[in-house]
């Protein structure tokens, strides 16, 4: 299975006058930076150690990297910012926004991604930091996060557009069923039209970190919008399923229909997105089909024909 992994710019290859606003918001001159993988974003991922020994997560891209990504950053230090401090995510320590550079510094949380194929008591602790933030997180506590069914209308017409416009190799089960799907995808987005829970609405490996005593902390928070206390669960089972677990048992509570319908919306996303080049994030379209293609075969047993 293909990891989420772009072609990043480091901490050294930030202008100097970036480095040096980034310096200020963490207080200290940084040492030295270390590059992660994850995500798509072409701009740095840094866990920085400064010369006093503080230790931050910075962010940084610009419009001349990827416009896309700008605008990403910018719904994060919106959110992010304005999380409960009880809530298992990384806190922002400060941010800045020229109009060509976007800087984020968090807190560099000291942890891992949860292993893959996932393991037993990773999803569970997942489950459960999952289910307390829905529980915090309910009401939506941040304004201007929109409706998840006006977030996800664009994407959840995936396979209408494969209708118009059918792509080769679409997988025969698929074609041979667009009506049921676009149907399905239909009824899923409007079942995210209702709830009032801030949902991270992006949930896979690469956007959690395992800590030390096991607990998880939920980062990247771009997509966040308003839905059902479910969604990210839903989200977490399908990540278990594209890496060949049962995510089955991770929706014991979750109407089947709800869940099977916002899989098929979110399927049909991936797959026809996968077919239109992505310039400046070379690998994300082969990651979208090959999760696209594992997710498939689940929801082939369970929607309805």
């Amino acid at each position: 299975m293909l990891q989420a992994a772009g072609d990043r710019i480091g901490w050294r290859d930030l202008p100097a006058p970036v480095r040096e606003k980034a310096e200020h918001l963490i207080g200290d001159r940084v040492a030295t930076a270390v590059s992660q993988r994850g995500g798509f974003s072409p701009g740095t991922a840094d866990r920085v150690v400064t010369e006093r020994g503080h230790r931050a997560f910075v962010k940084a891209v610009s419009v001349h990297l990827n416009v896309t990504s700008v605008e990403l950053a910018r719904r994060e230090a919106h959110v992010t910012g304005q999380l409960p401090d009880a809530a298992p995510v990384p806190r922002l320590l400060g941010s800045f926004d020229d109009g060509e550079w976007i800087v984020l510094v968090l807190e560099d949380v000291d942890g891992r991604h949860p292993r893959t194929p996932w393991v037993e008591d990773e999803i569970d602790a997942t489950v459960t930091a999952l289910r307390d933030l829905a529980h915090l997180l309910t009401p939506a506590p941040i304004d201007g996060v929109p409706q998840a069914g006006r977030r996800l209308a664009e994407q959840f017409a995936g396979w209408a557009a494969l209708q118009a416009d059918p792509v080769p190799g679409l997988d025969p089960w698929a074609a041979a069923h667009l009506d049921e799907l676009r149907a399905a995808a239909d009824r899923g987005l409007e079942t995210l039209r209702s709830g009032a829970t801030l949902a991270h609405c992006d949930i896979r490996a690469d956007n959690l970190l395992v800590r030390a005593d096991g607990s998880i902390a939920v980062v990247d928070w771009p997509w966040a919008c308003a839905g059902p206390p479910w969604l990210d669960t839903v989200l977490l089972a399908m990540n278990v399923i594209v890496h060949g677990g049962d995510g089955d048992r991770l929706l014991a509570g979750i109407d089947p229909g709800h869940a099977a319908d916002v899989c098929a919306g979110f399927v049909g996303y991936l797959m026809q997105r996968s077919r239109h080049p992505s310039p400046g994030i070379p690998h994300v379209r082969a990651f979208q089909r090959a999760h696209a293609d594992a997710l498939l075969p689940w929801l082939r047993e369970r929607i309805p024909w």
